[in-house]
């Protein structure tokens, strides 16, 4: 890439700053739980319009899905920048995802100033429903993610990160029927669905002592009674299964069922488990473009922890996990908090929307915007991507 296009891109962005921080914003204020985000892709979209990008909303199965297209005639490679704008419940956006969003707004933005100099298209992808329901996946089924050539997206976090340590989930809900009774005059007729929950998640917890370092089990209880004179006659509960990587989880959640059908046997209750129809994939991060990134990110003066210390610290889950499985992909982190303030809490919240957020917009942008040029521009580049894609599939040696 030239150095009359990197400035162009960087200049770009500059000039609409204020625009991409104010968007920003809005959908910080505004926090919008999974499939429901209707102000967040009403406020990305006009701004591409009032750019004079043309959207299309509702793309790929969901209703506040959008995507843009830039050189789509373009017979070279393309790039999809993906945006991610839902929160989380009571918490809004403790997971940063307004940033995310403008940052892949502001790429688009830096790009659509070169457009006509890039060997190649870009695609602007607005992802609903990261948080719960695997928007990214429901939308790889309905085809967004054919003929791309590779994918990108930014995170906040409290350091600078050139992935994200990241491991799959799987989403599991349970219910427990029993037959209410009264809990004292007559609790020989009743059957207890609290107890039935409760005897699985205790069996859960044992369970825990059992499996992998890199495994996690989590849960809550959702419904559990409505007065304690009443024998239950339903109860309800939310749990994550997470592991490594595919092939692990599919190992683990047969004992988790087991653990689930234990309660309701042990109880006397009839138990449905629904386990979500998206499980979360592990980050097949592509290290080309993972590394080029950082040193854009580094040329902003950021500067990075080196990929093996984060991982000691656990991992997240993400559905570009799934992307990254189809496509070679990145999902870099970006510090918009100290360190010690974690994601999904409501501390991060407020970083979110701060001096180091709006940076972090402004920065992410310039980088996914340098690291796309790069690639449009580059054939050595696309093939070492591809080849490290392919490797780490076992495609190729």
């Amino acid at each position: 890439m030239t150095n009359k296009i990197q400035e162009s891109i960087k200049q770009r962005i500059d000039e609409v700053s204020e625009e991409l921080i104010n968007a920003s914003h809005s959908i910080h204020a505004n926090p919008e739980l999974a499939f429901k985000e209707f102000f967040a892709c009403e406020t990305l979209t006009n701004a591409l319009e009032h750019h004079d990008i043309k959207t299309e909303k509702a793309v790929y199965s969901l209703e506040t899905s959008f995507e843009a297209k830039l050189n789509p005639d373009s017979i070279g490679p393309t790039v999809a920048i993906l945006a991610e704008y839902d929160a989380l419940p009571g918490i809004g956006h403790a997971c940063g995802h307004n940033i995310i969003a403008t940052s892949a707004l502001g790429a688009a933005l830096g790009l659509h100033a070169v457009a006509q100099e890039l060997q190649g298209s870009v695609r602007l992808i607005g992802t609903p429903a990261e948080e719960k329901g695997g928007g990214k996946e429901l939308m790889a089924r309905n085809g967004a993610f054919e003929g791309i050539d590779a994918a990108m997206m930014i995170h906040p976090a409290g350091t600078n990160l050139a992935s994200m340590p990241c491991i799959c989930v799987a989403e599991v809900e349970v219910i427990y029927h029993g037959k209410s009774s009264h809990a004292s005059a007559m609790p020989h007729k009743g059957i207890n669905a609290l107890d039935g929950l409760l005897l699985a998640y205790q069996a859960i917890s044992n369970l825990r002592q059992h499996i992998r370092s890199t495994e996690r089990i989590h849960g809550i209880i959702t419904e559990g009674g409505s007065a304690p004179n009443i024998v239950p006659d339903r109860s309800a509960g939310q749990f994550y299964v997470r592991a490594a990587d595919d092939k692990e989880l599919a190992q683990l959640k047969p004992r988790v069922q087991s653990c689930f059908e234990a309660g309701a046997k042990g109880s006397g209750c009839e138990v449905e488990v629904n386990w979500a129809n998206v499980d979360y994939l592990d980050l097949n991060t592509n290290w080309p473009l993972a590394e080029l990134f950082q040193e854009h990110a580094e040329s902003l003066g950021r500067e990075f922890i080196p990929y093996e210390e984060a991982v000691k610290f656990g991992a997240g889950s993400t559905d570009m996990g799934n992307v990254s499985h189809r496509l070679p992909s990145i999902h870099p982190m970006l510090a918009v908090a100290p360190p010690n303030v974690v994601i999904h809490n409501p501390e991060f919240a407020k970083w979110a929307a701060s001096e180091k957020g709006d940076a972090a917009v402004i920065d992410g942008a310039k980088a996914l915007a340098l690291t796309a040029a790069d690639f449009l521009l580059s054939t050595e580049l696309q093939d070492r991507a591809k080849t490290a894609y392919d490797v780490s599939k076992g495609l190729a040696n």
